[in-house]
């Protein structure tokens, strides 16, 4: 929710020797600081404690169905691309229970949630152009809609947000194509572009808010000079023009409305799994679903909000049975719903180029191959049947 313009035009350059002091600020400030560290073998976000717990010299190689965490070629701290994670995590929360409530005579009463556990605000340091175009998604469905979520507004309410501009484009990525990417532009505090050269390693920084400025003004650091700037630049420029994927968006809205009985559908279903691993890992998709639970004695109950998918078989169901019932069905309305009809209701698409559900997806389905097989081109690359990598 950070909507307040830049309040200069002005860069700094925040040396790789101060950049510990940017985390200890915020700890001292009262900020729960999260950002991305490694687990499970991959780049995930977690808390951090110390700049230690960054993946300083790790960065990935990702591919249709495959993740690999590799050691780079320098100690960058953030060359690695998105992982499975997004920060929807920490703000719409995969599991939650919505009321609780007890027997109480001869009715039923209802406690009240309480949220003890949760931090005063979170800063969340290494944040993709890509990702904070999600989170402005989400901000408009969960929040400036006509229904507000009060769990998300509680959660995304005076967060601080450190962006990283991205310096190298992962092989599942295609934020250029969607505009989200790769350099910052909105939505940030602070954003960084990490420059590391023979014998100097910086972040020109450019302050978003007023308060990015505050938090900067306690750490050292000087103006940045226009080589800097260029040196940065070139970086981005590079990064947009290096792209491991592409998706033209031409008339995307009409041609998938074109097509929806284009044979490639039966193509893709006869690979896709319904595993949902893509909706999991989209960094925009908020599909869920309610559970509710009574004890054995009849004496408690309670109502869990829990993620869902579109790609699983009871997420259509409505008296009488399933609406989605084959695989075609369910991955035509992920990808249509993604592309064309997220327009129509939020005026803007689904998809910001993270290139998560290509890598995640564990038979290396492409969202930019299937767009370019309906749109009539000549399939790109090989097909991936491998699962994981």
């Amino acid at each position: 929710m950070n909507k307040e313009s830049s309040p200069t035009k002005e860069q700094y350059i925040l040396e790789r020797e101060h950049f510990p002091a940017l985390l200890d600020v915020l700890g001292r400030k009262g900020y729960s600081i999260l950002g991305p560290t490694i687990g499970e073998g991959a780049i995930v976000y977690g808390e951090l404690t110390s700049e230690i717990d960054l993946p300083s010299g790790w960065t990935d190689r990702q591919e249709g169905g495959t993740y690999r965490l590799v050691r780079g070629s320098d100690r960058a701290l953030f060359s690695h691309s998105v992982g499975p994670h997004s920060w929807k995590k920490f703000l719409y929360l995969p599991d939650m229970r919505l009321w609780r409530g007890e027997v109480a005579g001869d009715g039923f009463r209802v406690k009240k949630e309480t949220r003890e556990d949760r931090p005063a605000a979170f800063a969340f340091i290494g944040v993709r152009a890509c990702d904070l175009h999600a989170l402005a998604i989400h901000d408009k469905v969960f929040i400036n809609e006509r229904y507000a979520d009060p769990e998300y507004h509680s959660r995304r309410r005076d967060n601080l947000i450190v962006a990283v501009n991205c310096t190298q484009a992962g092989g599942t990525c295609f934020c250029a194509s969607m505009n989200t990417g790769p350099r910052a532009t909105f939505g940030f505090d602070l954003a960084l572009t990490e420059v590391i050269g023979d014998d100097r390693h910086y972040f020109l920084t450019e302050v978003g808010t007023k308060r990015g400025l505050e938090v900067l003004g306690e750490i050292t650091h000087a103006a940045a000079h226009e080589e800097e700037k260029r040196a940065a630049d070139s970086m981005l420029a590079n990064t947009a023009a290096h792209m491991g994927r592409s998706m033209d968006t031409t008339d995307i809205q009409a041609l998938l409305y074109r097509n929806y009985e284009h044979p490639r559908w039966d193509e893709v279903a006869s690979r896709c799994l319904t595993c949902g691993n893509c909706t999991l890992v989209c960094p925009t998709c908020f599909c869920s679903t309610m559970e509710d639970f009574t004890s054995l004695d009849g004496e408690q109950a309670q109502r869990i909000r829990r993620w869902d998918s579109c790609f699983t078989l009871d997420f259509s169901y409505i008296h009488g049975g399933s609406i989605r019932v084959s695989s075609k069905a369910r991955y035509r309305q992920w990808m249509v719903h993604k592309l064309a009809t997220w327009i129509d209701q939020f005026g803007t698409s689904g998809c910001v180029g993270c290139g998560r559900c290509i890598t995640w997806c564990p038979v290396g389905i492409d969202l930019t191959e299937e767009v370019n097989a309906i749109r009539g081109g000549k399939p790109r690359g090989k097909t991936v049947i491998s699962a994981g990598g």
